[in-house]
């Protein structure tokens, strides 16, 4: 397990003791859970959650019907700073800033790719006193990355991150050595290329999805970046693979 692991898990009536070599967040998503870590015992709802430390013995069993967000952790995977607080007090209580995320990841569960980019965010929300600007930087690609055609600009990006324009300049400049504008051009085109040559879909579609606001934008940055159109391009790609 080298990228963090997130699914959605019930818990029956029956206190199963386990430990593995892992940390693991439990966060409720609804019901209540009871939960032993090492003789400690709480009770976890949608205000409360726990973490695990790799290789405790903790067991848990549901109080009626229950779902929690169980996020697994490799224990060479611990570098971010909150997990020495978590790892230290195990219960935590769960603010509304918190609440909105773990409900917005229970949703979007089944998209690993955006998951993992907010799990920074969500262990800055959790156990700092506020979001570091590299997670919220990162919160927000993950983002942008899953929907491409929406209207990104520079300012709804820095909104999106909770940001002020210049500050998610410099943030890119820092992290990324590329500006807001250059990055989002890039991902689009390179989502573009990759549905040329890998689907059958319209063109007009393609460009869209992508965020391009027509087929005409699309052929322009795909010539300037290649030299070729977007019908020239599905069939290099596609006489290369064959």
């Amino acid at each position: 397990m080298d990228a963090p692991s997130l699914h959605v898990r019930s818990y029956g009536a029956d206190l199963g003791a386990d430990r593995h070599d892992y940390a693991q967040l439990v966060l409720p998503l609804g019901g209540a859970v009871l939960l032993d870590i090492e003789g400690r015992r709480d009770r976890l709802d949608v205000l409360r959650g726990a973490c695990v430390a790799p290789g405790a013995w903790h067991a848990q069993a549901g109080d009626g019907p229950n779902a929690s967000l169980i996020l697994d952790v490799d224990a060479g995977a611990l570098s971010h700073p909150a997990w020495e607080r978590l790892l230290e007090r195990p219960f935590m209580a769960l603010g509304p800033g918190a609440r909105k995320l773990i409900e917005f990841m229970g949703v979007m569960r089944a998209q690993p790719d955006l998951l993992a980019g907010w799990v920074p965010l969500l262990l800055d929300t959790i156990a700092l006193d506020a979001p570091r600007p590299t997670s919220r930087l990162a919160a927000l690609l993950a983002r942008v990355d899953a929907e491409p055609g929406l209207a990104w600009t520079t300012e709804t990006m820095a909104r999106c991150a909770g940001l002020s324009v210049s500050r998610l300049h410099a943030l890119f400049r820092t992290e990324l050595a590329t500006s807001p504008h250059a990055w989002l051009r890039d991902l689009r085109l390179s989502r573009a290329r990759a549905w040329l040559a890998e689907t059958s879909r319209p063109i007009a579609d393609i460009a869209l999805a992508a965020g391009f606001s027509d087929q005409s934008a699309l052929t322009r940055a795909l010539r300037d970046a290649t030299g070729m159109t977007p019908g020239a391009y599905r069939r290099a790609r596609s006489a290369r693979a064959s």
